[in-house]
């Protein structure tokens, strides 16, 4: 069953962020668009590619009123120790969420069975709660954050002109379409 168009479920981590241990929950999300990144551990190979691509384009999110939740089965003590001594992950200004317990992974149905770790996973969350974009790749597959910022452009864009769907590669400002009888068969 798919998790889209679901909302998410109750949770409360400790988190890394600023230099700083702190408190996330559910509650910290409402009336905001997020994004969970989720990864399979701290110290790895493909995992601090990703997580340095994010933290390029974090400015940009910002800028959309997005927050960023990068989220591993590692403990928000290991986080800091790998922002400390990675250039890479040095560089993340986002919450990096500890979830050693599996909870909010198990919450996205994203956990390796018998393994406590998460998929390479993200989830873009509407201010309602709601999750709105999903995508899962194996372990060596990669992903682009310059794509997900085109994702979460066109969710909010989905989300602000109701009637109004994007098509195939839409970035910001391209032509939309309008779902109706006179358009079946014309595309």
């Amino acid at each position: 069953m798919s998790l889209i168009n679901t909302p998410i479920k109750p949770f409360k981590a400790q988190a890394y962020k600023d230099g700083k241990f702190i408190e996330v929950s559910d509650a910290d999300l409402k009336g905001k668009w997020s994004v969970f990144f989720f990864y399979p551990a701290d110290f790895t190979f493909v995992c601090p590619t990703e997580l340095e691509d994010l933290a390029d384009h974090y400015d940009e999110f910002q800028k959309l009123g997005v927050e960023i939740y990068s989220v591993s089965t590692d403990t928000h003590f290991s986080h800091k120790a790998w922002h400390d001594t990675s250039e890479a992950i040095g560089k993340i200004k986002y919450t990096m969420i500890g979830d050693p317990a599996g909870v909010i992974t198990n919450n996205f149905e994203n956990m390796r069975e018998g393994q406590g770790l998460a998929d390479r996973a993200t989830f873009v969350v509407d201010p309602d709660g709601i999750i709105q974009a999903m995508e899962v790749t194996a372990e060596g597959i990669g992903r682009d954050a310059g794509d997900l910022l085109r994702k979460v452009k066109a969710a909010q864009y989905v989300a602000a002109h109701p009637g109004e769907v994007c098509p195939a590669k839409w970035k910001e400002g391209e032509k939309t379409l309008k779902p109706s009888l006179d358009l079946v068969g014309k595309i």
